[in-house]
């Protein structure tokens, strides 16, 4: 007997190789980005660096992707913010007890297998959140370039701080933001493989600042050495003002790491597993949460770089944050140096990149929905909050996806009058002799259609069913017997199944008797377990037209007659 041999993977010293530069590659560009995106965050910068160290090494252990750098991303550094500010009122405790909670919410996801269903966010949703992102980065950071403090309260709050600012600008902060972005915008390609722009502006601007411009605000005193523990607190009263924000960062977070895990894949030509890949993000940000550090997700720009270094497999992640890990532990005192106007020119220039360009400019070609949605979305996301404008722009889109449905379901449902004298009599069998006994055609009109065939081909929702009941009732009443026909029908949630019901209510109504055919398959489920069909009677229940046939004869001609031998004379 043949035994089966399991295929094993090699892993050879040219793919080491690959990971090595693929890992300290990733390393180079998540140090400023990690640092920035704490400062953003609203707890520091060195909690973004312990949040590049934990996230990234835990996710890379067990989250579902072989080549995914994790980290802080710009969407949950400003959902932090947010976190930290409107919903913590800054207290640290409260603040990491969400972010504990937003991780439970990931793991749940993941271990109900619902990964899969995250990534069906709409793009216009996505695009709209990731403009809105971007640009709250910049309107915020437009202070500390200019060199005042960040303003508390996100963007309106930073907007109605800017004449002040203006009013006291600090030359020596603008300068260096200015230099900081000229840098990322100008940083020869060719150089950019040996340093990336993001790390060469951080590496000039803070020498420009150390050899000439001394009178501006720096990071500041950064422990070194490993994080202290913290303790989250948490009141469960408070249970119902905490969870809004904890699921918006589980989602976000899970949105931001499967779409990250899709782009490389399509670099590896790999495939993850969502499911795995939200079990092992949630963990590692309920990890980083009692450690004080910035929860992560899956950070694009690391992982392409990674794969583009020859990154593929965890090792580039693992040897990444170690990477990390090691210049917190030895080189922390080196960051007390930095300022915050070129961590403001970084997060600029990426929140630049970050605005959704390719989508805004094409406005003239896309719906004017889809277009809205986004705008929608995008709108919320800068004048409300990240939790207010994902939810409505989810109810957007499924309200315009609906409106898109239903004209393609109407388009599926056909109404067809019968004609007496063609539908209740066939033609002769092939012996000759009538395939059914004649029909009495003797009446007011000969060409009379007292049938009604509604087919209700494909699927259905309720995105047509309240129109699909206004537009067929009227035809549904105008017959004496009328066939329901599911032959061809491929699905019927609940809400059409009761427009279903609702019809044969109609007919029924207006004295019709209802036939039933076809019910057969996936489409019987809803329309049977629901007993919308509960008043049409078992013997008018047919498989096919000539058994409608048959029943429609037999209705049409009414009751028997009484004998008559039974008759006193």
């Amino acid at each position: 007997m043949p035994t089966l041999k399991m295929p094993t993977l090699k892993y050879s010293g040219e793919r080491l190789r690959g990971d090595v530069f693929g890992g300290l590659t990733a390393a180079v560009v998540m140090l400023p980005l990690s640092l920035a995106f704490g400062v953003a965050s609203g707890l520091g910068a060195i909690a973004g660096l312990y949040g590049a160290i934990a996230v990234g090494l835990l996710a890379s252990l067990s989250g579902g992707t072989q080549t995914q750098i994790s980290g802080p991303t710009a969407p949950l550094s400003v959902a932090m913010s947010v976190v930290v500010i409107g919903y913590a009122g800054e207290d640290l405790a409260k603040a990491l007890a969400i972010v504990v909670l937003a991780g439970v919410v990931q793991v749940l996801l993941g271990s109900l297998k619902l990964g899969s269903y995250v990534a069906y966010t709409p793009y216009p949703v996505v695009s709209g959140f990731t403009s809105g992102v971007g640009l709250i980065i910049i309107v915020v950071q437009l202070l500390p370039l200019l060199g005042s403090e960040v303003a508390l309260g996100g963007v309106t709050a930073s907007i109605s701080a800017l004449p002040d600012a203006i009013g006291n600008l600090g030359v020596g902060a603008l300068t260096l933001g200015v230099v900081t972005i000229v840098v990322c915008l100008f940083w020869p390609q060719r150089l950019s493989r040996v340093l990336p722009p993001s790390v060469a502006a951080l590496l000039i601007g803070t020498i420009v600042s150390v050899l000439w411009i001394d009178d501006v605000e720096v990071i500041g005193d950064v422990p070194s050495g490993l994080p202290e523990l913290q303790l989250p607190s948490f009141d469960w009263a408070d249970i119902g003002s905490a969870l809004a924000p904890a699921v918006t960062l589980a989602l976000l977070g899970s949105i931001n790491s499967l779409l990250t895990a899709m782009v490389a894949d399509s670099m590896t030509r790999d495939q993850h597993s969502p499911n795995r890949e939200l079990i092992g993000i949630g963990a590692a940000n309920v990890l980083a949460a009692f450690i004080g550090a910035v929860p992560g997700a899956g950070a694009t720009s690391a992982t392409v770089a990674n794969v583009r270094a020859g990154g593929r497999s965890r090792v580039s992640g693992v040897l990444c944050a170690l990477v990390l890990l090691a210049l917190v532990l030895g080189l922390g005192r080196y960051a007390e140096v930095i300022p915050h106007a070129v961590l403001a020119g970084i997060l600029i220039k990426i929140g630049f990149d970050i605005v959704d360009w390719k989508y805004v400019t094409r406005v003239r070609r896309t719906h004017l929905d889809q277009y809205g949605v986004m705008a929608l979305t995008l709108g919320l996301s800068i004048v409300s909050d990240l939790v207010v404008a994902v939810a409505a722009g989810l109810i957007a889109a499924a309200m315009t996806g609906a409106r898109q449905f239903e004209g393609f379901e109407l388009d599926n449902v056909v109404s067809t009058p019968l004609l007496d004298m063609t539908f209740l009599n066939v033609p002769d069998a092939d012996d000759g002799e009538p395939a059914l006994p004649s029909f009495d055609l003797d009446g007011p009109d000969p060409f009379a259609a007292r049938t009604g065939l509604l087919s209700l081909r494909g699927a259905y929702t309720a995105a047509s069913s309240i129109k699909l009941f206004n537009t067929i009732n009227a035809d549904v009443a105008e017959h004496e017997v009328v066939i329901f026909d599911f032959t061809d029908t491929r699905y019927m949630d609940d809400s059409a199944a009761y427009m279903v019901g609702q019809l044969v209510a109609v007919a029924v109504d207006s004295g019709a008797n209802c036939i039933v055919m076809g019910l057969s398959g996936t489409q019987a489920t809803s329309v049977r377990e629901l007993n919308v069909l509960g008043s049409v009677p078992a013997d008018q229940f047919v498989d096919d037209l000539d058994g409608a046939r048959v029943v429609a004869r037999r209705l049409l001609d009414g009751p028997e007659e009484p004998d008559d031998a039974g008759d006193d004379s």
